[in-house]
């Protein structure tokens, strides 16, 4: 059997070898291309889950820009921030508004399990003995209400003073309930009426104890002789904290 000269070219089986050859790159390059340009991860249920919050997010903030410019937000800032500062925690006046799992359930129902509160407005002997650590832990504590009624606890231009004060060795509900709450408005001492603008703030982030100390030693200071003040005793008046600041007129007479 004879091969046909033309058809058994060198060149020929050369150039086709090339073209068959640069044909499979050519088809390569082109799946290549198509796999990079149309890969992307796959989708989970999350990811299509997700595609319904974004759409929400968007609509939103589309919303949110159309009724809320910038400037107005900026503009009501500083009112809501000085609402925010001037506000005051809610007492809790039912179990069901404690936050679940504080602390609050456990002293609301130690509290409604208490007996009744002490006769804080009866005055006890004065010549009762005060514990001298008492004393010398209300002197210390004493130094932050130093800023404002005095070291000797003779007042100043922020605050009445306490030195004999009818108010300071008289009911000790009083001192407890502004020590709790703060007061504000007119107050005469000694025959001189006080009134201060911003009035005094409440200090009930200070503990039962630390409370009794510092009653105890402005009663008992300055020329004031006076009973005790014991921590069961502002316990019993823990649910004071939260309400609006006192005014004389909420106060027992001295």
């Amino acid at each position: 059997m004879s091969i046909d000269p033309s058809r058994d070219n060198p060149l020929i089986r050369f150039a086709s070898f090339w073209w068959g050859l640069a044909t499979f790159f050519a088809f390569a390059l082109i799946l290549a291309l198509v796999f990079l340009l149309n890969r992307k991860a796959p989708e989970t249920l999350e990811d299509e889950a997700a595609k319904a919050r974004y759409k929400t997010k968007s609509e939103v903030i589309a919303a949110q820009a159309a009724s809320l410019k910038p400037e107005a937000i900026d503009a009501i800032i500083p009112a809501v921030a000085a609402k925010l500062a001037a506000s005051k925690p809610a007492a809790v006046e039912k179990p069901e508004q404690a936050v679940p799992g504080s602390a609050t359930p456990a002293e609301v129902a130690v509290a409604a399990a208490a007996p009744a509160a002490p006769a804080s407005d009866t005055i006890a002997p004065a010549e009762a003995t005060i514990d001298p650590a008492v004393m010398a832990l209300g002197k210390t504590l004493f130094a932050t209400c130093s800023a404002c009624h005095g070291i000797n606890g003779e007042g100043g231009a922020l605050a009445p003073p306490l030195a004999k004060s009818e108010w300071v060795t008289g009911p000790v509900s009083n001192l407890i309930r502004i020590q709790l709450r703060g007061l504000k408005g007119p107050i005469t001492v000694a025959g001189k009426e006080y009134n201060f603008p911003a009035g005094m703030a409440a200090f009930s982030y200070q503990t039962d104890e630390q409370i009794a100390a510092i009653l105890t030693y402005a009663r008992n200071s300055f020329g004031n002789k006076a009973s005790a003040v014991t921590p069961y005793e502002v316990k019993a008046l823990r649910s004071e904290v939260g309400k609006p600041q006192l005014t004389v007129q909420d106060l027992a007479k001295p």
